[in-house]
């Protein structure tokens, strides 16, 4: 899986510590999925991501594409795979690095249709995908939920590998750092 960057810091001389790895819960339909961000190693796709989870923008949209074995994919609003916008206005590049590779279950990675063209959209890996290093911006990774990301990558699919029954992100909820 890919390297974890942040932990837990200190609360400025108090008793109590305070977690401060950024993340993102994806409220499902399916149940909670805590996200954990690299913004070390993707600055870009972290607050694009966040901002975007922050501003509602992936409330009420659905995994759209889920390959069994494979991967999960959301955070298209249109729900086709086509669509989507990022923070910047545009689609930004790329932000690859060899430290972060696609060795396991539940690595969050940049959706793309080609080099550089990121927006909106979202995978989480449900098994290593070694051949996507170098090609899609790894961000962040499951920290906890993984059982719910499992059970999506379960439900049965029709044509274009669209769930028969739709499964929502409800809320996407900003937590950790501040952005």
């Amino acid at each position: 899986m890919a390297a974890a960057t942040g932990g837990a810091e200190g609360a400025g001389g108090g008793a109590e510590a305070v977690d401060a790895t950024p993340t993102v819960t994806l409220t499902t339909s399916a149940g909670d999925v805590e996200l954990e961000l690299y913004y070390r190693h993707a600055p870009k796709a972290c607050k694009n991501f966040s901002q975007l989870a922050k501003s509602g923008y992936y409330n009420g949209t659905i995994f759209h594409r889920v390959i069994k074995g494979f991967m999960v994919q959301g955070g298209d609003p249109s729900g086709t795979g086509k669509g989507g916008d990022s923070i910047y206005g545009r689609p930004f590049e790329d932000e690859v690095t060899p430290e972060l590779r696609h060795t396991g279950a539940g690595v969050l990675s940049m959706a793309n249709a080609g080099p550089n063209t990121n927006r909106s959209q979202f995978f989480i890996t449900l098994a290593p995908t070694l051949w996507l290093d170098g090609k899609h911006t790894i961000f962040g990774r499951v920290r906890s939920g993984m059982r719910v990301v499992q059970r999506l990558g379960a439900v049965a699919t029709g044509a274009g590998d669209r769930p028969l029954e739709p499964i929502r992100i409800l809320s996407a909820t900003v937590g950790g750092m501040p952005l």
